[in-house]
């Protein structure tokens, strides 16, 4: 006769899914979930958010990112299961972040700058903007941060054109609109806190030479509203 001397318990199989509840754009959601799901999978194929794009699935390229508990991430590197009780902003949020409603600042000066040509990229670069000028008000430095800043911790770093480069770098724009996004970005800085995007050195995102075109020659940035620079 044989004997088991295993627990019955052990024998059953394990859970591969949980309840996890997250509060996503100012609702909380509690869903069951499968142990594999990314959070970029529950966010576009369960709640229907589909401004987070499924680009590279692998973190390389940006087009995923939302607001984590206030900070930039990667969704599609991120198990949902993990983040039960997170609070999660994505691009159909942001204007709800804005007092008075409407779209959010960023979202006005990507528009007012053309910082965009197909749209895949945009959610991303959005959420990730706001994500890297909240770092910078916190003081967290970048590759970049002058030596003379990194002597203050905690003191708001300045959001010049190359530090919005940096900070930015993880999101690629396939249609290449870099330099408007940058633009755009400073434009937002400098509506709510002074100009800090030019360094006294005239358009922030070129670093005082203009918008060079496709022939070199460099031309005028347009003025924000639209009108002649």
């Amino acid at each position: 006769m044989v004997v088991s001397r295993t627990d019955p318990a052990e024998d059953a199989a394990p859970a591969t899914s949980s309840p996890v509840t997250l509060r996503v754009n100012g609702t909380e959601h509690t869903l069951r979930t499968d142990h594999r799901v990314t959070l970029l999978d529950l966010l576009r194929e369960r709640l229907g958010l589909t401004g987070p794009k499924k680009g590279c699935d692998h973190g390389q390229c940006g087009a995923c990112t939302v607001l984590l508990d206030g900070r930039r991430a990667n969704s599609c590197l991120l198990l949902a299961v993990a983040h039960d009780g997170a609070e999660v902003i994505t691009v159909e949020g942001l204007a709800a972040t804005t007092p008075g409603g409407g779209p959010h600042p960023l979202q006005r000066a990507f528009l007012r700058r053309d910082a965009f040509q197909c749209g895949f990229c945009t959610p991303g670069q959005l959420c990730s903007a706001v994500g890297a000028l909240a770092e910078a008000a916190a003081g967290h430095p970048s590759a970049v941060t002058p030596a003379a800043a990194l002597a203050a911790p905690g003191r708001p770093v300045r959001p010049t054109a190359p530090e919005i480069r940096e900070r930015l770098s993880g999101n690629l724009c396939r249609c290449g609109a870099y330099p408007a996004i940058v633009r755009a970005v400073a434009d937002t800085v400098a509506d709510g806190a002074g100009d800090p995007g030019t360094d006294g050195a005239g358009d922030p995102g070129t670093d005082g030479a203009g918008d060079f075109g496709a022939d070199g020659a460099a031309a005028a940035a347009p003025a924000p509203g639209g009108g002649p620079a």
